[in-house]
């Protein structure tokens, strides 16, 4: 348009109406909202899953797929609930254990709380340990040593409130195992996509294979992850008032969230199973599953660059989920006791039984896979313990679960805590 003067006068924007001004308010809260699911995914893709995963595939093929996505769909159910306790109450899970239960009842969840939070630094220190030994050829004392240091500098990112970046940071810890497995599965090749398919059918094939599916669910549903995921959403910055009302918003972010950190996930832990479905072929079945081995099968038979491939994956699974592991520890011990240990302290403590047991001889592969059964038993508590508090309209409000919700859940915990009263059995 010219106006007098022959300048030109550039029209003003058009206005928007209340709708869309709504729509972009809403999704901008949903994006600040999305971030802490991909914090937890980390402990479903730690060395313990790995070391599972890589096993079943070697010595069952692709017979307990159903069970790593069965288990993956529990674990999105329960860490979209666990996100959901957290904004809705604007506690943790521990907390909560505290305020409403009596204080025998608190310190008796605390203590299985902490037996889970050991078992799952075991299973990370051993990885890590692993992949710095194929990678570097360090000492099992040194890489331990140098595991917690790393774990304890990406915390800093979170108590320095880089909250964001520590994110992020587990988003391209999680693409970088992703990244690894993948590589290693076009090049190892021997995969069947009928038999993946066939892997979908639920099916056990001896008590041998019972064990491994406990320890898959161990290594899948993770009962630390819970306890984190309740707390790391506090971060957004929502009060409880807005939260409650805002349910919907709460929900599409928090399920937005979970689907895609925990489907990434999810799809690692399959890739595990078919690369040591793959590999078992490959060797004609006299590999087994052992880390060790299979990093010196894959330089062997492919090259040095699947076997370095498997080293990163290996050793950022560990790095990425031992600091995990410590910000889950200081959110249990903290929650159930309203006491905070140092994390400097902290991991110090936590990082001894480990280096006992990877000083002792014990076989590494075989240690990976008892922690992950150890941290299957402590599922159901925390499993049922979201069941309690998120059926309660009284704790949850507009966010209390659905009756539906409410009985998968249940059930979903039932049969978890009826595998492991089958697992002595077993062993």
């Amino acid at each position: 348009m010219t106006a007098r003067g022959g300048l030109t006068r550039t029209p003003p924007p058009a206005r928007r109406g209340p709708a869309a001004r709504h729509r972009d308010r809403g999704g901008s809260r949903v994006a600040r909202i999305i971030g802490p699911a991909f914090v937890a995914a980390i402990a479903y893709v730690d060395p313990g899953n790995v070391a599972t995963n890589l096993t079943a595939g070697a010595t069952t093929g692709y017979l307990l797929v159903w069970v790593v996505v069965a288990a993956s769909l529990v674990a999105m159910l329960v860490q979209f609930q666990a996100a959901k306790l957290g904004m809705a109450t604007g506690k943790s899970l521990p907390r909560l254990c505290r305020d409403r239960f009596p204080r025998w009842g608190s310190r008796l969840v605390w203590f299985q709380a902490e037996v889970v939070v050991l078992a799952t630094d075991l299973a990370e220190f051993v990885g890590a340990a692993i992949g710095m030994r194929l990678l570097f050829g360090m000492p099992v004392l040194a890489s331990t040593v140098l595991t917690a240091v790393v774990s304890l500098l990406l915390l800093e990112l979170r108590r320095r409130g880089r909250t964001r970046g520590f994110e992020l940071m587990s988003a391209a810890a999680l693409l970088l195992v992703g990244a690894g497995i993948g590589y290693d599965i076009v090049f190892v090749g021997h995969q069947s996509a009928g038999g993946l398919a066939s892997g979908l059918l639920p099916g056990l094939g001896g008590t041998g294979t019972l064990v491994l599916a406990m320890g898959i669910v161990g290594a899948t549903v993770m009962p630390h992850a819970i306890y984190l995921h309740s707390a790391l959403v506090q971060s957004r910055g929502m009060p409880v008032d807005a939260a409650w009302r805002q349910p919907g918003l709460v929900r599409r972010a928090l399920t937005l969230d979970c689907v895609l950190a925990l489907g990434a996930a999810t799809f690692v832990n399959v890739s595990m199973i078919a690369l040591g479905a793959g590999l078992g072929r490959a060797t004609g079945g006299t590999w087994t599953g052992d880390l060790v081995a299979a990093h010196g099968e894959l330089a062997g038979r492919i090259g040095g660059g699947a076997a370095l491939a498997f080293a990163i994956a290996l050793l950022s699974s560990g790095v990425s989920s031992a600091g995990v592991g410590t910000l889950a520890g200081d959110v249990v011990m903290r929650g159930f006791l309203a006491r905070r240990v140092p994390v400097h302290l902290r991991r110090l403590v936590t990082m001894t039984p480990a280096v006992f047991a990877l000083l002792s001889g014990v076989p590494l592969t075989g240690l990976l896979i008892v922690s992950q059964v150890v941290i299957s038993l402590g599922v159901p508590i925390a499993l049922f313990l979201l069941v309690h508090f998120c059926r309660d309209r009284a704790v949850m409000g507009p966010l209390v679960n659905a009756p539906l919700t409410t009985r998968v859940a249940a059930v979903s915990a039932t049969v978890v805590a009826g595998l492991g009263c089958c697992l002595p059995f077993t062993l």
